[in-house]
């Protein structure tokens, strides 16, 4: 959907985009509604940098939602090359159109583009994004495709950049250059309108200059306790307020704590959920003692935090509220 001017629909403004945003449960602050809107805006990638579990590739799907259109996701990994993320030739088909054409005996004047077509092309994310028909693609992401082509433009996500190797990194500087990928067999695919790209790392590596030149950039950091309580309650309506409260409150002073790894917001709605399965109202260290698992990931984060350090975080974070 779009409007007079033809901007998609739900970003005329920063306040349009949070309004939105909210109603799909998602609680953008005013900064993030911001680079969203100057990318939408601007037609320029977006990179989000942040700590795992912030709402970044939640952002991205949340977008597509608000736009009313299809996620093209592609999990970026060490190792990811051309033929998972662009294209690939499907060697089956090829080799059955050889076989017809020997049984009608018409191998010997065969060309390459009888076999090396569009036809016999597997479309990855990247190209489906640059080649969808149709209106503007609102986002780029990087994971996997999960969703039906419905005929509208589509979101692609590029998740976790930093994951995948320099070299693919580099390979895409064309395709957030120009918008093109270039088939040698086939030649130049490009893009009729440019589309709208969301890059996300979760900043285990650095990602190159060169990539960044090409992105508008915004740091996605934890929520304060009160952002964080309004997620929990908006992700978790069924949470008792007071329970809500004090879990924030205590996965806050677990992130002050110096742990392996310290739980993100996705962490805080599945303990939430956890403890509401449970019947549970309010915390109680032997609660919370129980249910470590759902919030630390690491055995020796476990074992620091349970029995003293449970009732001690508790407190601090009574104290806090």
């Amino acid at each position: 959907m779009t409007d007079r001017q033809g901007r998609p629909a739900g970003t005329r403004s920063i306040e349009a985009i949070q309004d939105d945003f909210r109603t799909r449960n998602y609680i953008a602050d005013r900064s993030v509604a911001t680079a969203v809107f100057l990318a939408l805006e601007l037609g320029r990638p977006l990179l989000l940098e942040g700590e795992a579990g912030v709402g970044k590739t939640e952002l991205a799907k949340v977008l597509a939602a608000s736009l009313d259109t299809r996620l093209i996701r592609l999990q970026c990994y060490e190792g990811l090359d051309v033929n998972t993320a662009v294209y690939e030739w499907n060697y089956p088909r090829q080799m059955l159109e050889i076989r017809l054409l020997e049984a009608r005996g018409e191998a010997d004047h065969a060309t390459a583009h009888d076999i090396f077509g569009s036809d016999f092309l597997i479309r990855r994310p990247l190209l489906q994004a640059l080649e969808h028909p149709g209106p503007m693609p609102a986002v780029l992401l990087i994971d996997e495709l999960d969703r039906a082509d419905d005929g509208s433009a589509p979101v692609l996500l590029i998740d976790e950049i930093d994951r995948a190797d320099e070299e693919f990194e580099a390979y895409l500087l064309e395709i957030l250059s120009d918008f093109q990928v270039t088939v040698p067999e086939i030649g130049t695919i490009r893009a009729e309108t440019p589309p709208r790209v969301i890059l996300t790392s979760n900043r285990t590596r650095e990602v190159h200059d060169a990539l960044k030149r090409r992105c508008l950039y915004h740091w996605i950091d934890y929520p304060t306790a009160q952002k964080e309580y309004e997620i929990v309650l908006a992700k978790v309506p069924e949470s008792p307020e007071r329970l809500a409260r004090e879990v924030v409150g205590f996965v806050h002073r677990l992130r002050e704590a110096d742990l392996t790894k310290v739980p993100g917001i996705a962490e805080t709605l599945d303990w939430a959920a956890a403890l509401l399965s449970l019947g549970a109202r309010e915390l109680a260290p032997e609660l919370i003692d129980e249910t470590l698992g759902v919030v630390l990931k690491y055995e020796e984060d476990i074992r620091q935090v349970r029995g003293e350090g449970t009732r001690r975080y508790l407190a601090e974070a009574a104290a806090g509220s």
